[in-house]
């Protein structure tokens, strides 16, 4: 910095629309990248093995203090912060939070921003609106996997859980398998509003998508689909309440994918299913974190990963079991081991993936002469 002046720029959500935070193709690709650097080894997460979700804040079920919030259902505050390399080379943190009570109010269940900095000083270079540039990152995950281990010709897409974790996902789906024609979809009920939303905007953006089926059942859903998206929200603690998925429902050759909660038979996951997580190193850093005897991780974190590491830990499945889609991506294990193979691709989340969409989306808002300049100070007092 020639100056100890510093500007930043402030993006608001109709800025980030304009610079393009919802384009799922360029997203798709800027998440692929960002998973090779990873495997090189060129990011930084927080946490003892560099590869920590973030720091989260919890609230007590009851507290003495009245203005302090109580337990309820996603009641929280979280920071997840990372380094990019590579072309991105930005460290960067999304900030939120969450609370499922914001929609009666007419929110978001959480509201989130991204702030970039510059990786030497630390100074501020953009905070940004990223409700879109979350939820657009998180499709884009399991779109790496759709890309690569989905059925090439893949006709049919099985939703569980039409959110809006799973709207970007299918927009995913169709940028990387466009082949897909016909969708079935699992909500709470039927008529439910996420429901009439969700083939509200399949209607509107696919119209490739000839045969829209709503369905009442998770083995409606699973059976004959290609590829099946699990993203149900509900609580919490007991995983007998997870989503529960037969093997025998899943068509040979399908990937399911689960950036939620979702459970499995573990004699499946241990002899037969092909198991990929966006990086192991993630799931051994939650169990480091949350794994108590009485009480294992996947209580707290229900993503299928999460139980596979308490599985490896107990002696029960061998590590080889569980590939990291790095490794699939920089050629060290193959896309497929087997003809036929069922994949069960874990998402996590990470905030890598925020700090790379949101340096693509910020150099494209540059380049628009898009947002607002913010002046920190042109001289700090106390430097």
């Amino acid at each position: 910095m020639s100056s100890p002046r510093i500007d930043f720029l402030y993006l608001s959500e109709p800025d980030m629309i304009k610079a393009g935070v919802t384009d799922m193709k360029a997203c798709v690709e800027a998440i692929e990248e960002m998973f090779r650097l990873m495997k090189l080894g060129d990011y930084r997460m927080a946490g003892a093995n560099g590869n920590s979700h973030g720091a989260m804040v919890n609230f007590p079920a009851e507290s003495e203090f009245p203005n302090m919030p109580t337990d309820g259902p996603d009641r929280r505050f979280m920071a997840m912060p990372a380094y990019l390399g590579g072309r991105f080379d930005m460290a960067g943190m999304k900030w939120y939070g969450s609370n499922v009570e914001n929609r009666k109010k007419g929110l978001p269940r959480s509201i989130l921003m991204l702030v970039l900095n510059d990786k030497d000083t630390g100074a501020p270079v953009a905070f940004m609106s990223a409700n879109l540039l979350s939820a657009y990152r998180t499709g884009a995950v399991p779109g790496v996997g759709f890309k690569y281990f989905a059925p090439e010709n893949a006709k049919t897409a099985g939703i569980i859980g039409p959110g809006v974790m799973s709207r970007t996902a299918f927009d995913a789906i169709m940028t990387t398998r466009p082949s897909v024609t016909s969708l079935k979809i699992k909500g709470s009920s039927p008529e439910s509003l996420s429901v009439k939303q969700f083939v509200k905007y399949v209607r509107a953006n696919y119209p490739t998508v000839t045969d829209i089926t709503v369905v009442n059942t998770y083995e409606e859903a699973v059976r004959d689909s290609d590829i099946v998206e699990i993203a149900t929200s509900g609580p919490m603690g007991n995983p007998s309440t997870y989503p529960y998925i037969d093997e025998k429902w899943i068509k040979p050759g399908a990937i399911v994918a689960c950036p939620a909660a979702a459970r499995f038979d573990d004699d499946f996951i241990i002899n037969r299913a092909r198991n990929v997580a966006d990086n192991v190193m993630l799931y051994e850093a939650w169990h480091d974190e949350f794994y108590f005897p009485e009480s294992p991780a996947y209580n707290v974190i229900p993503i299928p990963a999460v139980h596979m590491e308490a599985l490896i830990h107990e002696g029960k499945m061998k590590k080889e079991r569980l590939d990291d889609l790095g490794d699939v991506l920089v050629g060290k294990v193959p896309v497929h081991r087997n003809e036929n193979e069922i994949t069960i691709y874990s998402v996590g989340g990470m905030p890598t993936e925020d700090v790379a969409w949101g340096t693509v989306v910020y150099r494209n808002a540059l380049k628009l002469g898009l947002g607002t300049k913010l002046n920190l100070w042109d001289k700090p007092e106390l430097a």
